[in-house]
């Protein structure tokens, strides 16, 4: 029987974005821009300040929030959200310059390979820049996120967990909630966690809201450390995983049933039916009387 690879372009999440920023940032912090250049204009989505205006500024540092770069500059911060297919990548300086299909290209002052070269395959063009000489947590994109999932206590997280009544799996993804997990780390901190991807998150006991708790900061840790081992972005068919991605493999948990999942048109649940739902197999649509 044949069954569907899920997922395998999936938006690179907090793991892989924390891991890129320590790359960028071991790159270009501390070095001064000499040219910024936008090749795509619709992937610039401010107007003031200018690309021009970080010319002969300082990068001070790159780092990550929720699935987000913030490159800081003296007096500008540059926020980029790669989306899907979006890559920021470190090339050489002379080759940080307009190549099919750079949406911008970033220069820097040193001797060492320290361009950046911001690229989007295909063809939707959702990756975005942004930026802003004001605190940029308090400007879009950054002022709609949540905190970072893996940065909460036990406390805080119990307290938005119960003010959703949507199933587990959603609430877990959104964004103006929880910042930083996608798809991909869902499934699989759900079925660390043992729970069901339909649980009601309102209604999950304490214990459940703890081992919840304890496995997203568990399997974010070991996504991000499979990260940093790379030069670059990994591709999501390479990252590890128990669930995501291996739906009709045996499940290499509980070794007595196989990875099932729940299709929808934009992704696909993946979970264990023995190790998460009690045995019960969830229904294959999204009308039908889900596993509470």
């Amino acid at each position: 029987m044949h069954y569907r690879t899920l997922d395998l372009a999936v938006m690179p999440e907090m793991p892989e974005i924390r891991a890129h920023a320590e790359r960028l940032d071991g790159a270009v912090a501390g070095k001064t821009l000499t040219e910024f250049k936008i090749h795509k204009i619709p992937s610039l989505k401010t107007y003031d300040p200018q690309p021009k205006d970080l010319e002969g500024q300082v990068c001070n540092s790159v780092s990550a929030r929720g699935k987000l770069l913030i490159l800081d500059f003296d007096e500008v911060n540059v926020v980029i959200h790669l989306m899907q297919a979006g890559r920021l990548k470190i090339v050489d300086t002379d080759k940080a310059k307009k190549t099919k299909p750079a949406l911008a290209h970033l220069k820097f002052e040193t001797e060492e390979p320290a361009g950046l070269l911001f690229t989007e395959a295909g063809t939707e063009r959702k990756a975005g820049i942004w930026l802003y000489s004001a605190d940029p947590e308090q400007l879009p994109p950054l002022n709609k996120l949540g905190p970072d999932v893996d940065t909460l206590s036990l406390e805080e997280f119990s307290k938005i967990l119960a003010a959703q009544k949507g199933r587990i799996h959603g609430v877990l993804r959104k964004q103006g909630l929880l910042a930083g997990l996608g798809r991909m780390l869902t499934n699989e901190i759900l079925h660390k966690a043992k729970l069901s991807p339909f649980s009601n998150a309102s209604k999950l006991s304490e214990s459940e809201v703890k081992a919840l708790h304890r496995s997203i900061n568990k399997v974010v840790v070991t996504a991000t450390a499979h990260e940093q081992t790379l030069d670059e972005i990994g591709s999501a068919k390479d990252r590890p995983s128990l669930v995501h991605n291996r739906i009709g493999e045996q499940c290499t948990t509980c070794e007595d049933d196989r990875v099932r999942s729940v299709e929808y048109n934009a992704y696909t649940v993946a979970y264990c039916a023995t190790c998460q739902t009690g045995g019960k197999v969830l229904a294959d649509n999204t009308t039908s009387k889900f596993l509470k």
